[in-house]
């Protein structure tokens, strides 16, 4: 069978097109890596990754159109088309990531084509390519008969309401996905609700993310209905709903359904407006709540009262929460101490991320002491401890629970623990 980069060339030159340099170079890399038969590690300038061996799990092309270290042609709806035809027939080939492309509506025809067409790709990455609602319906249509597909990830394309509900009616009839990705896509209110209604029933979806839907009002529908949905459903492991203007009231509603709920391990409602009053129903649920291990609070307001129930709880009751985000909530000194106190008892919450607070020197002592004593690993948090004229302070370090949710590093693997802490503590499928 000929290479991966001559069937390109081939097809650019039967269809009377120009071939894009870009793809050229890493379809030619990718059969380098196929004749080799398996990967190690990928260099810093690797524009491909492989799991497990291509024997075992298969290769994932990443085509990222946002990449610093190489010459890029972003990728446009024809040259897409031309990939597509080559990728048809590549069993090996397991995994397409074209993020930060512009393949728009015409691309996303020829990836509905191809989902259609090539039943071993497992995950597919189309993030930020100016796929408006036409795209988004027919991606979504395309899942309906596809049973091998198992990561979507849509995010930044603006498929907006309309296409929200076709992807939630997609659900209603597809039993394989197990992770979709719409944050950032402008969905509406009614979409949102139609996720929540059809998620009552399906029972393959692991994870899912509404980051950033487009809503108006103060009344929290969208959490209202999550809430409900998560008294119904007991198989989603992954929540992330950022963004979604919600407050004390709409955190009551997700932590009265997290007393019934026993999947959820992730549950991420950073970027909100929950302030300390939101920690009281929180710091309660998990007095009882044994399943929930990954919690992102980042940019919010609870303050040094919030902090203070949570620490508590953390304290005396929880043992089953691992991570907890607490970036920019305006804690001062006397919380972060309290949380720090809570990991001297509790042995089992192993990550903390506290950068963008206010820090004073007991705050800088305690994590200091912390780190040195073995108790907080230096990838299990945001901060480091260095000293100058006798006196300790904190410096940031880039760890987070989803660091690299919108890029990847110029080199270094961009799904490494330490920066993805909550994907790694709470695994849903084989990529982000």
């Amino acid at each position: 069978m000929d290479s991966l980069k001559e069937q390109y060339c081939q097809f650019c030159s039967e269809n009377i097109r120009k071939t894009n340099p870009f793809v050229v170079n890493l379809l030619q890399k990718m059969d380098e890596e196929i004749k080799k038969g398996y990967l190690g590690s990928p260099g810093p300038d690797c524009q491909y990754q492989v799991r497990g061996g291509l024997k075992e799990g298969g290769a994932t092309l990443n085509i990222a159109g946002n990449n610093r270290l190489v010459p890029v042609q972003r990728m446009t709806g024809e040259d897409f088309w031309l990939l597509s035809k080559v990728l048809r027939n590549q069993s090996c080939i397991s995994g397409l990531d074209v993020r930060y492309n512009v393949i728009g509506d015409i691309g996303a025809y020829y990836a509905s084509k191809l989902i259609q067409k090539q039943p071993s790709i497992t995950y597919l990455n189309l993030m930020f390519n100016d796929i408006g609602p036409e795209g988004g319906e027919l991606i979504a249509k395309a899942l309906h008969k596809n049973r091998t597909l198992k990561y979507l990830r849509m995010t930044g394309n603006k498929i907006e309401n309309t296409g929200g509900m076709v992807f939630a009616a997609m659900l209603q009839i597809n039993s394989s996905l197990e992770k979709l990705d719409l944050g950032d896509c402008d969905l509406g209110l009614q979409s949102v609700i139609a996720f929540s209604t059809v998620l009552t029933q399906n029972q393959a979806i692991k994870g899912i993310n509404l980051n950033r839907p487009v809503l108006y009002g103060e009344q929290e529908e969208s959490t209202v209905h999550m809430g409900h949905m998560l008294k119904e459903n007991h198989f989603l492991v992954e929540l992330h709903m950022c963004k979604h203007g919600m407050k004390n009231y709409g955190l009551q509603q997700l932590c009265n359904a997290l007393y019934l709920n026993s999947s959820l391990r992730y549950l991420d409602v950073s970027c909100n407006k929950i302030t300390r009053d939101g920690m009281v129903y929180l710091a309660d649920v998990l007095k009882s709540n044994t399943t929930l291990e990954v919690i992102d609070l980042s940019f919010n307001r609870i303050e040094n009262a919030g902090a203070k129930y949570l620490s508590e709880t953390l304290t005396s009751h929880n043992r089953s929460l691992k991570a907890l985000s607490v970036v920019s909530n305006k804690i001062e000194g006397e919380g972060l101490v309290a949380l720090s106190q809570s990991m001297q008892t509790n042995l089992v919450l192993s990550n903390i991320y506290i950068w963008g607070n206010k820090f004073d020197e007991a705050t800088c002592v305690a994590y200091s002491d912390l780190m040195k004593n073995g108790r907080l690993k230096p990838d299990d948090t945001d901060v480091e401890a260095y000293e100058v004229d006798g006196h300790v302070y904190l410096a940031e370090v880039s760890n987070g629970l989803k660091r690299h949710y919108y890029w990847t590093p110029t080199y270094g693997n961009a799904y490494d623990y330490s920066s993805s802490a909550g994907f790694a503590l709470v695994p849903v499928g084989q990529h982000l």
